[in-house]
């Protein structure tokens, strides 16, 4: 009992000294300058930015992952899953060396298309889907994995074409799984810092995400940092009440 409650003093504590620090008389004030407005829009534009492109890319990449048996199939799915792990300033230094000016594929992205991803908008959208889009990928290939297939093949049986039974039958099945793995990923972009950082920049406006926008202001208007991150609490707070019943049964 006296080690489960240190367990969760660890992550209680932190978050009654941040309430503790809050200006709520100030909060509204706080909340609608420039800085926190601008941070604000574009971490909402660039995370669901994000997810549309997970999405789009992380979905097939599931259904890969869980549906066809190729060689080196655990090695790919280990590399899909390193973001997961891996520190996020490493990612933002990979995708640097990668996406930048003189790297790997940047050099010729820009000599052929003029288009300069670090430092811009469209960098931190990059940043983000990188380091997000394995939640999606891990959550919808549960799903895949874990669903009944012989209701497709009943379907299949009766007459119903391949997307048919995709629409019909396992998109439905998958569904929760699915919802799941889009909340995930908008709530990792939205709170994505250290790749964003590292190979997007700090620039308001322009690439400066809330977490950026509490990384400056603890230097310089600790009120403001706090307001952001009480935003950014709330935030993940809702994401983890609507997922509860994915996660645990709710009482």
């Amino acid at each position: 009992m006296v080690l489960g409650l240190l367990g969760l003093a660890v992550f209680v504590v932190p978050l009654a000294g941040l309430l503790a620090r809050v200006p709520w008389a100030r909060l509204p004030a706080l909340l609608g300058g420039d800085v926190v407005t601008d941070a604000l829009r574009l971490s909402a534009v660039t995370s669901l930015a994000a997810v549309a492109i997970s999405a789009v890319l992380g979905i097939p990449l599931a259904w890969l992952l869980a549906r066809v048996e190729f060689p080196g199939k655990r090695v790919v799915r280990a590399v899909v899953m390193l973001p997961l792990v891996l520190p996020p300033v490493v990612g933002g230094s990979a995708l640097l060396f990668a996406l930048g000016r003189r790297g790997l594929v940047g050099e010729a992205l820009g000599d052929a298309t003029g288009l300069v991803l670090p430092f811009s908008t469209l960098g931190v959208v990059v940043a983000a889907t990188f380091v997000a889009m394995p939640f999606l990928v891990l959550t919808v290939e549960g799903g895949l994995r874990s669903m009944d297939r012989r209701f497709e093949g009943a379907a299949a049986t009766l007459g119903a074409g391949r997307w048919t039974v995709l629409r019909r039958v396992t998109l439905p099945m998958v569904a929760p799984s699915l919802v799941a793995g889009v909340v995930l990923t908008w709530a990792r972009a939205f709170g994505e810092f250290g790749a964003t950082i590292t190979f997007a920049g700090n620039l308001q406006g322009r690439t400066q995400t809330l977490p950026l926008a509490v990384f400056v202001a603890l230097e310089t208007d600790r009120d403001t940092a706090v307001a952001i991150s009480l935003v950014m609490v709330a935030v993940s707070l809702i994401v983890l009440a609507a997922l509860r019943d994915r996660w645990w049964g709710a009482r």
